[in-house]
């Protein structure tokens, strides 16, 4: 048995880090999310690269951004997202780092 101490998260910051996974708990916002790495995107890009439909796209993005991980701007008939929230990115390298399978 290890005899270090280990120190606990806060618990506000549990609440906080359980509210964004249990948003963010959906392979489809996960691919948004890495995507969104990458730069800004439109909708109708977002929707081809995860390959659902735009009304689909729409339905996550909103979510998101309700949860204030991503903002949005309008340019002419398109809206773009871009990653707002600095966990955000830090979620998707840990989920690269921690969950890709090993060979």
């Amino acid at each position: 048995m290890d005899t270090k101490k280990t120190e606990l998260v806060p618990d506000n910051v549990l609440e906080t880090a359980a509210e964004c996974l249990k948003v963010m708990a959906h392979p489809v916002r996960l691919k948004m999310a890495n995507l969104l790495m990458t730069g800004d995107f439109a909708v109708h890009e977002i929707a081809e690269r995860c390959g659902i439909s735009p009304n689909q796209a729409c339905e996550h993005l909103r979510l998101l951004k309700g949860h204030g991980l991503l903002d949005s701007t309008r340019k002419g008939r398109a809206v773009y997202y871009k990653i707002v929230s600095p966990q955000l990115p830090g979620l998707i390298r840990c989920i690269q780092v921690n969950c890709a399978q090993r060979s």
